[in-house]
């Protein structure tokens, strides 16, 4: 019989459940939350709802992936990041459902932070070596610049410090009538668009803005003087400035010599091109790596497998005081 671990991860947005077992994922699903035509994302208590309501039936449809496997430990993201004061309510609900999967297995249950299981997932053929690393998450939520050592410890070394590049995309997105999550739909229009770099880009000390770029957007948009193509090609164009420049910055700083990248907005293979012409352009020689498409967005991927990876290291301790 199959001995796998449950992982789950439920973010402001994606429901996720996912099995790992020797080092690699078995099966995974996960499930968009609604949001309302025309708005901009949910309320906590909204996004806690659809999670408890969504996670019954993920686990009762991943299950019956694995008829034969035998569920030796849960664990399950009740965090954003592994720092302390970080709290989202809509994390409760994973983190409920596991510890009474958990007792009721009588197996080990294991917490870990939505922010390392992006960075897990996305090491699984990515590319990255080994030693040291700058990752780098994007999404509505997050935009940070990390560096990630051997046991997946991290710290910060810069990121935005006012709105994030999913929420950049999303309310540019949704100004120009386009239904959220607008990323998808703005990089469609963004292909077909031309670029001209109109948002000037502002940074400082390992941080850079996407506030004066938002409004620079919303005002090019009320005006009408534009087309959605060109505006949309423009905030694909100030994502990848921005991204260039926090990587040369925290390659810089750390010294490390490879960087991963993670998070929704990562995802988009516009963005992509984009930052590998703007890192060839600035003589970047870091060794860039990206998280499969699949795996860079909201998922229990990287959950499960940390959890496979904290049970190997309970059961060589030999202790039990996870077990609930």
């Amino acid at each position: 019989m199959t001995r796998l671990v449950l992982g789950i991860d439920t973010s402001c947005y994606t429901t996720s459940v996912a099995l790992a077992g020797d080092g690699r994922v078995v099966a995974s699903w996960r499930k968009l939350l609604k949001v309302k035509e025309g708005e901009r994302g949910l309320r906590q208590s909204e996004g806690l709802f659809q999670h408890v309501n969504a996670l019954p039936q993920m686990i009762e449809g991943i299950m019956k992936e694995a008829e034969e496997a035998e569920i030796c430990a849960v664990c399950a993201s009740s965090r954003p990041r592994d720092v302390d004061e970080s709290y989202m309510p809509v994390f409760l609900a994973g983190v409920s459902l596991g510890k009474s999967i958990a007792h009721i297995l009588r197996v080990p249950f294991f917490e870990t932070c939505h922010q390392k299981g992006h960075v897990r997932a996305a090491m699984v053929d990515s590319g990255i070596g080994e030693g040291a690393f700058v990752a780098m998450h994007l999404s509505g939520g997050t935009t940070e610049t990390l560096l990630v050592n051997d046991k997946l410890d991290i710290s910060l070394v810069g990121g935005s410090d006012d709105l994030h590049a999913g929420q950049f995309v999303d309310r540019v997105g949704v100004k120009m009538g386009l239904s959220f999550p607008a990323g998808p739909h703005l990089e469609e229009l963004a292909v077909r668009g031309q670029a001209k770099s109109l948002f000037p880009l502002s940074h400082k000390n390992g941080h850079c803005s996407f506030s004066g770029a938002e409004a620079h957007a919303m005002r090019v948009i009320e005006k009408g003087e534009m087309s959605k193509e060109d505006i949309a090609a423009e905030v694909y164009n100030y994502l990848a400035r921005a991204i260039t420049w926090l990587l040369m910055d925290a390659f810089e700083k750390t010294g490390a010599k490879q960087a991963l990248l993670a998070g929704g907005v990562a995802s988009s293979r516009l963005l992509r091109k984009l930052v590998k012409e703007r890192c060839r352009k600035k003589g970047v020689t870091q060794k860039i790596c990206w998280a499969k498409p699949e795996l860079s967005g909201d998922n229990a991927c990287g959950v499960a497998l940390i959890g496979e990876e904290m049970l190997i290291n309970h059961l060589r301790r030999g202790k039990d005081e996870c077990i609930l």
